[in-house]
């Protein structure tokens, strides 16, 4: 009765060594081009690409080659915005701002067509309370809502890009699979020798 009840769980284990799970991995902005809008506006970003000065499509810019500076600044210069290539945004208050109005959009554009934003997380907040809205407005836009937030001056807060990343499969080790196999071997054995003799 016991090897009966061993065989179909070694036989689970066995299956479970095969099968992977989809899991999200940091999105990569290496080469994207982001237009940004603030409350609603396209001339509300100024973009490092256009040395932050007001004109039209100001509201674009690649990342810092540098990786030292922000990519936008607020036109009304409350905010600066960081992206890092891995998919980290950062905002940060260069006053101390009370809520109002405050709301944000990125589109990566096509620059991510074949990794499409599956998440957008809060991970950190200093020097500011309050709750962000975060949401994904399409799989290459997303959006921050400040409007509950109170900033102290340097105040920020830092949130996670990411995307779907291929389902893994799990590979089992070589010393993984022989135990399984010898364990197998030796419930059959055990089965064997419990034979009762005629």
């Amino acid at each position: 009765l016991k090897t009966k009840l061993i065989l179909p769980a070694v036989a689970l284990a066995l299956a479970a060594l095969g099968q992977g799970s989809a899991h999200s991995a940091p999105v990569s902005l290496h080469t994207a081009t982001i237009t940004a809008t603030y409350n609603g506006a396209a001339d509300g970003m100024l973009g490092l690409d256009h040395a932050f000065a007001a004109g039209p499509g100001t509201n674009t810019s690649m990342l810092d080659p540098g990786g030292t500076g922000v990519e936008f600044f607020t036109s009304d210069f409350l905010f600066g915005i960081d992206f890092d290539a891995s998919g980290a945004l950062t905002v940060i208050a260069n006053y101390a701002i009370v809520p109002g109005p405050y709301s944000m959009r990125f589109d990566f554009g096509s620059g991510l067509a074949a990794t499409p934003i599956t998440a957008f997380t809060l991970a950190g907040v200093s020097g500011a309370s309050g709750m962000p809205g975060l949401s994904i407005i399409d799989s290459h836009t997303i959006a921050l809502d400040l409007s509950a937030m109170n900033w102290s001056e340097f105040g920020s807060l830092t949130a996670r890009i990411e995307t779907a990343a291929a389902t893994a499969v799990a590979v089992p080790e070589p010393g993984a699979l022989a135990m399984a196999l010898v364990g197998l071997a030796a419930l059959g054995f055990a089965r064997i020798r419990r034979k009762p003799r005629a």
